[in-house]
């Protein structure tokens, strides 16, 4: 029984492609259900109620977009802010969407606008990391994978708000929830030294844009600004200096790339 358990399970032909697709995505969605009602209550704490919660958790899912919203409207931003940091954040997908194009070559494009407006960050890792070890992942699956997360991110995020309606919460602990959120973000996205430098960057023209503005546009400014200077600092690095200290890699080797890596050599 034991070395049933170690050897390598082989799909079941004659399971269906719902059920296989669902076992495949069931770990993503169990995650997003206690983050899914942390950002339905937060939501409701910043105004929305069930059905806006719903129809933002349909038309934008992303935790980090809509973590950002309920973020900005505890202290009254205004909407063009509010709307610009949206924009920004999420231009990330431009380059996500990419990476997973040459696997939808084939496909209608009506299939790809739905494929593109249901990708958020860890569907995207799913698929990714099927479409590089497995031959046999067909995009309709990669579909399903998507769906099955808006799903339970949906339902979350509107038990979220039902729960959000019963109590009363303080905006100061969302507050402090939402920085230390954005805090982890951060550090997930820290990849190398450039990162980490270029972040801190970020921080100092932040405060200063927003002492000069004295508005929430000043996120936007500093954001501009230290994306351009990260965008020109790596790019004359790696083609000047590879050797550069600042390159140098600080992901653990657990990370999403060296999984992929190692599951392509495998195979």
């Amino acid at each position: 029984m034991e070395a049933s358990f170690l050897t390598k399970q082989v799909p079941n032909p004659n399971e269906p492609k719902w059920r296989s697709t669902l076992s495949v995505a069931m770990p993503l969605n169990l995650s997003y259900i206690p983050i899914g009602l942390a950002c339905g209550v937060l939501l409701h704490a910043a105004g929305f109620n069930t059905i806006l919660t719903g129809l933002v958790s349909i038309f934008i899912f992303s935790g980090g977009a809509q973590f950002m919203i309920a973020s900005m409207l505890t202290i009254n931003a205004p909407l063009l802010s509010i709307v610009l940091m949206l924009f920004f954040l999420e231009l990330r997908y431009a380059l996500l969407g990419s990476s997973l194009s040459k696997y939808l070559i084939g496909t209608s494009e009506r299939f790809k606008l739905i494929f593109a407006v249901s990708m958020n960050d860890e569907n995207y890792a799913v698929n990714y990391l099927k479409f590089a070890t497995d031959k046999k992942w067909t995009p309709r699956e990669a579909l399903m994978v998507e769906h099955y997360s808006l799903l339970f991110w949906t339902v979350s995020n509107i038990i979220g708000s039902l729960v959000g309606s019963a109590l009363k919460i303080d905006l100061t602990v969302v507050h402090f929830a939402l920085t230390a959120l954005f805090l982890y973000m951060i550090i997930m996205q820290v990849k190398n030294r450039l990162t980490i430098f270029i972040g801190l960057i970020a921080a100092v023209l932040a405060v200063f844009f927003l002492v000069l503005t004295k508005s929430t546009l000043g996120l936007v400014i500093s954001t501009l600004i230290s994306s351009f200077i990260g965008f020109a600092l790596e790019h004359y690095l790696r083609n000047k200096k590879p050797a550069s200290h600042l390159l140098y890699k600080v992901s653990s080797p657990g990370s999403k790339e060296a999984a992929v890596e190692e599951e392509s050599d495998e195979n």
